[in-house]
């Protein structure tokens, strides 16, 4: 055994050798510990000090998710304030865009914003920059390609800002509150979580500060630099608003009952299957129809993914379906199931639809059910522009999940009022026809040529299989062709492909 005084010299040579210094007892206590960190961080500071401590500077990219939908708070909050410290210039990179947020109008027109990149976009705002608003294009990526554009850098985040149910003053955030003074709840927080791991920095907003450690957490502490306390971040009530519903419209629960059949007789319909279903009321209906016959024939499903609903949960519960892999949650019942239910759980955006992530969900999806609101003849498929020609949707996880499942069904009516919903070219491409398998009208079911042996299964059980011109004629028979729309020369949107090509251009509607 070496002397003491030996000890300490080998001790001082390798502190020299790598640099260091050594290590010098102090047993004073006048210093922040960790303890003190279970209330108190030096994180927790207002909006406007977590902005200048980020270094924001003219000409940076912001990012938000869409998570409470149309009753998201935290988009408006921060760029109110972004605006009120003199910031222009600005790209907002959101996951989606709602109604809410038409307030971006004016700070779009005093420069503040100059550039978007989202999923979709709706109401005023989306009016606005289908009329010509900006003057860059708004850039349109599904959830998967997002996911993998800001995996790959092609969408690179200064400033990540996410809302949460529930934070620790470390930044240990959850899209619920464990305690039972939850304000706002959204559950899942799978699109913020990308932005989390790669933006330069990231602020995480909350209305509900509870003691560390608020674990385990959908966003850690070791991603977020600063945690701001404000008085609401978001309105539960509204997280199912807008497409997400749960129908009473006649139509689209015998959609519902029709695509049912088209599932359960599919050839995709075993015991241990995998299902996802969009949004639309007619699509998300769909499990309700399905669950009977889990209980009849003894099937239980492996998974559901992506979005999701009460239904969903129910027949977890049952034990129908063993887990949830949830990137969003669709209404409050689905918020509350995260938090109770151990094999339902949250996922990013990369591993629930990337593209470049061979292990991402949609590589293992059995059946989607999706809605559109177009089909043309050969399959391909608009989500996100109306008939009117004015955006008022989202692409989603729509060409993801379609590209990546066994089969992918879209659900939609042959007319919405006087417009058809199958026609000869969709006015904006979102999701290629390849990937299309099976159209569910009212009035016949359209399957891809491609799939032959689909059309042969359910042929066999007696459902209406048609050819998917009959439907397109049908529909011009009832209300004749519609005219061109008044499209301008302006490109107002560029829509990405889930692979980083340009799928299509969206042009300016005239007035």
């Amino acid at each position: 055994m070496s002397s003491i005084k030996e000890r300490a010299d080998l001790i001082k040579k390798a502190a020299a050798d790598m640099g260091k210094d050594t290590y010098k007892n102090n047993t004073s206590k006048a210093g922040i510990r960790r303890a003190d960190f279970k209330k108190e961080s030096p994180k927790v500071v207002s909006l406007e000090e977590a902005i200048r401590n980020c270094g924001m500077k003219d000409g940076m990219t912001i990012s938000f998710h869409h998570h409470f939908r149309g009753g998201d708070k935290v988009v408006n909050m921060v760029v109110d304030k972004l605006a009120e410290m003199g910031f222009k210039n600005l790209s907002l990179a959101a996951s989606s865009l709602q109604d809410v947020h038409e307030p971006l109008i004016e700070h779009i027109k005093n420069g503040v914003i100059t550039s978007i990149s989202t999923s979709g976009m709706r109401g005023k705002l989306a009016d606005a920059i289908s009329r010509g608003l900006m003057e860059k294009p708004v850039v349109f990526r599904s959830h998967g390609g997002r996911g993998s554009a800001i995996a790959n850098g092609d969408l690179h985040i200064d400033v990540a800002f996410i809302g949460a149910s529930s934070s620790d003053p470390l930044g240990n955030a959850l899209g619920f509150s464990r305690s039972e003074n939850a304000k706002s709840i959204c559950g899942s927080l799978g699109y913020a979580i990308p932005d989390a791991q790669k933006a330069d920095k990231v602020v995480v907003l909350t209305d509900d500060l509870v003691d560390y450690p608020n674990t385990p957490s959908a966003i850690s502490e070791h991603q977020v630099d600063y945690v701001v306390v404000c008085d609401s971040v978001g309105d539960s009530s509204k997280i199912s608003s807008g497409a997400i519903r749960d129908t009473k419209n006649p139509r689209d629960i015998l959609l519902a009952k029709e695509a049912a059949k088209v599932v359960i007789n599919s050839g995709y319909f075993n015991d241990g299957f995998s299902i996802q279903t969009g949004s639309g009321g007619a699509s998300l209906a769909v499990v309700k129809y399905i669950r009977e016959n889990m209980i009849q024939q003894g099937i239980k499903a492996s998974f559901a993914l992506g979005g999701i609903t009460a239904h969903m949960v129910k027949l977890h519960e049952e034990g129908l379906i063993d887990r949830l892999i949830d990137v969003q949650s669709f209404d409050r019942a689905a918020a509350e199931s995260l938090k109770k239910n151990p094999n339902h759980r949250e996922v990013s955006a990369i591993g629930y639809a990337s593209a470049d992530d061979p292990s991402s969900a949609t590589h293992f999806l059995d059946i989607v059910i999706l809605s559109a609101l177009e089909v043309d003849v050969n399959f391909n498929v608009n989500v996100l522009v109306g008939s009117d020609g004015i955006i008022r949707g989202a692409i989603g996880g729509h060409p993801d999940t379609a590209a990546d499942s066994g089969i992918s069904i879209v659900v939609c009516p042959l007319l919405r009022g006087r417009i058809p919903c199958v026609v000869d070219e969709v006015t904006t491409l979102i999701t290629p026809g390849s990937t299309v398998d099976v159209v569910v009208t009212e009035y016949g079911i359209a399957v891809n040529p491609d799939r032959p042996e689909i059309a042969e299964r359910l042929k066999a059980a007696g459902l209406n299989v048609v050819d998917i011109h009959a439907l397109r004629d049908r529909a011009n028979s009832v209300i004749g062709k519609p005219d061109p729309l008044p499209f301008g020369d302006k490109v107002v949107g560029i829509v990405m492909n889930r692979d980083g090509s340009v799928m299509d251009v969206i042009k300016n509607i005239k007035a």
